[in-house]
């Protein structure tokens, strides 16, 4: 027998079991996007790898580590999406989606990085992004931000933290990443290999480091506060005085500087320990100069992107995982000859009752052994159609659940019984 194949590592089944959960978090965030004017926009999964490196920035570890890029029969280079917003971007600047309009924009699906797989974390994992275009002040900053807020909400995250930072222009960024240089220099005993690394391409990056040895040197460091323009400032305030008007708590945390090249001023992240390490669930920020750099027009914008995996396990451990809903009926057919009829009548059955979960028994079997699946359903009752039943034009209804009476009835009674189960749940 030759050996079975498996899943590649790091990319993961996503069983029966599971997919409720996955379901409720997706549609619950979809909802929330919804209230607020976002529009779905689907993006491919596959693009020129020239986009990522110009978007994430070609000395990123993205790039130069964590990408899945190949040469196609033509020799061009293309990568699997390894994030949602240059993608986006690009879509908006093909299609001119941009001229004349501020779009609010929303995707999901699965996004790819080679990357060590942990919990939470995985090679191929999913997002849901959101985008907003040519709006430039603080309100769209801070409303984002609340929306944010509400998405976790409605799935039963009510105690991540929020953190807040501002990276200023790039211009102010330029003069203070000189001085970060010019600081961890300093300690070149101290720092360690990926921090020496990025002194030279990411310096903020060494702010973000989780090495326990190295945070009496990180602590001390320069802050960006000190080396931010006026209008940044006033742009960061303004963010915060309407956070706080709409009764929205957050701590403003100087050393979150995000992973990407393209983010300027406002940057946040929502944390939460109930998964060990305090981790993120949400992050996002402002790219006024992305548009510009991919091609198109200059363009302040803002986004978010929150990981679904990390989400539905925070939900399945604090709250416990959703089930499928039973079907409202099981269709049991006895007897020769008796299958066709059975299956018509839950075709007519579904159109007659738009929501009806019903499910027929398929493959045959005993009376005891279709039982035994009516049962293992979870539905409340079985509808069973024998040769008797047929030749009268009567179903026989028999309770699975709790007390009542098995009774025979006609089609227009059965339709009135079924929707009584579909009013209950």
């Amino acid at each position: 027998m030759a050996k079975a194949i498996q899943s590649i590592r790091g990319f993961a089944d996503i069983l029966p079991e599971r997919t409720p959960t996955w379901r409720f978090v997706e549609q619950s965030i979809q909802e929330v996007l919804g209230a607020y004017g976002y529009e779905e926009i689907r993006l491919p999964y596959l693009e020129q790898t020239d986009l990522f490196a110009r978007s994430i920035g070609e000395v990123t570890d993205i790039v130069e580590k964590e990408m899945y890029s190949f040469e196609d029969r033509n020799g061009e280079s293309l990568s699997l999406r390894p994030e949602g917003t240059a993608g986006c971007v690009r879509a908006g600047i093909q299609h001119g989606l941009f001229h004349g309009r501020q779009p609010r924009l929303w995707y999901g699906g699965a996004m790819f990085r080679y990357e060590r797989p942990q919990k939470g974390r995985y090679r191929q994992f999913h997002q849901i992004g959101a985008e907003v275009f040519g709006l430039a002040g603080p309100d769209i900053d801070a409303e984002m931000i609340l929306m944010t807020g509400r998405m976790l909400r409605a799935i039963g995250l009510d105690d991540a933290e929020l953190q807040l930072n501002t990276l200023g222009t790039v211009e102010a960024r330029a003069a203070y990443r000189a001085r970060l240089v010019e600081y961890f220099e300093q300690y070149p005993e101290r720092l360690d290999d990926d921090s020496k690394r990025r002194l030279s391409t990411n310096p903020l990056r060494i702010l973000d480091s989780k090495n326990p040895d190295m945070q009496d040197i990180i602590a001390d460091a320069p802050s960006l506060m000190d080396h931010l323009d006026d209008e940044s400032r006033a742009h960061f305030d303004a963010v915060q005085a309407a956070l706080r008007a709409s009764g929205l708590s957050f701590q403003v945390n100087p050393r979150l500087v995000r992973g990407l090249d393209y983010y300027t001023r406002t940057v946040f992240e929502w944390v939460s320990d109930r998964l060990g390490a305090q981790g993120t669930v949400c992050a996002g920020g402002r790219y006024d100069g992305l548009v510009e750099q991919i091609g198109g027009r200059p363009t302040p914008a803002i986004g978010f992107a929150v990981g679904l995996e990390r989400l539905v396990t925070l939900v399945e451990e604090s709250v416990g995982a959703h089930a499928s809903p039973a079907p409202h009926a099981y269709l049991v057919a006895l007897g020769d000859g008796v299958q066709a009829a059975a299956l018509a009548l839950g075709e007519r059955l579904r159109d007659a009752l738009p929501g009806l979960r019903l499910q027929a028994n398929a493959g045959g079997g005993s009376a005891k052994s279709q039982f035994k699946r009516a049962d293992r359903s979870g539905a409340p009752v079985a509808l069973v159609v024998a040769e008797e039943e047929l030749a009268a034009g009567e179903v026989t209804v028999k309770p699975l659940r709790g007390e009542g009476e098995q009774q025979r009835v006609d089609e227009s009674t059965l339709v009135q019984l079924l929707d009584d189960y579909i009013k209950a749940g």
